[in-house]
């Protein structure tokens, strides 16, 4: 019998508990700020009602630090992909909360999302933050950091587009580091291995406070599209 290829996911769904809140924001707000997954292309322009700079952030996690990021920019459109469900209900929540207009969630396999939804050349940015860092060894081919997956994003960002890591891995973030100092078709932005100061517009995270207060050091890469 042909055995069928599994697709190596860089995620697992963890669930957890949702809160009443973060379901009442599921079911009532998803027709406003969410967007069901198909197999057409997307239209930014259709689906934020302008046309502005789209920002992508694949595993938004909770949403705040999104929801923040789109409150001082209102001047870009922010997509953000998540695939566990409380996450997104709480994104709902604050978009509700605080009248944003210009974030759309989805809740689906960000790859996916890539390959089939999201025109090419229509990225301003992606932004990848605090990814599962997989820290076994044996499980460093889950990471979503891979030659495939960037060159993904290449294709998806327009020409001086930038991709926007961030970690507290170390291991990962060298991980990181050369992988994309070996990509084709981006400019490193940050130091020679890679690194740079984070840059203002991205916001703390509880999470990453959290880290600092344990000693944990932050890690940014940031590279350039250039062609």
């Amino acid at each position: 019998m042909e055995q069928i290829k599994r697709t190596i996911r860089s995620f697992v769904r963890r669930e957890g508990r949702m809160t009443t809140s973060q379901k009442t924001a599921l079911q009532d707000l998803w027709p406003r700020f969410g967007i069901d997954v198909t197999d057409a292309g997307m239209d930014f322009s259709l689906i934020f009602g302008r046309t502005a700079p789209c920002i992508l952030e694949i595993g938004f996690g909770m949403g705040d630090s999104l929801a923040e990021t789109a409150s001082s920019h209102p001047e870009n459109n922010y997509l953000g992909i998540e695939v566990h469900r409380p996450g997104v209900g709480n994104l709902l929540k604050r978009l509700n909360e605080q009248d944003l207009q210009n974030v759309r969630a989805i809740c689906f396999d960000a790859v996916e999302v890539l390959k089939k939804n999201i025109p090419d050349e229509s990225l301003d940015a992606v932004c990848l933050y605090f990814p599962d860092p997989w820290p076994k060894k044996k499980h460093h081919k889950r990471r979503i950091i891979q030659h495939d997956f960037v060159q993904l994003i290449r294709k998806k960002l327009k020409t001086g587009g930038e991709f926007h890591m961030a970690t507290d891995w170390q291991n990962y973030a060298e991980h990181m580091a050369g992988v994309m100092l070996s990509a084709q078709g981006f400019e490193n932005i940050g130091n020679e291995a890679g690194y740079i100061e984070r840059p203002e517009q991205r916001p703390l995270t509880k999470f990453e406070k959290r880290g600092q207060r344990l000693g944990h050091e932050v890690f940014d890469l940031v590279f350039r599209k250039i062609n």
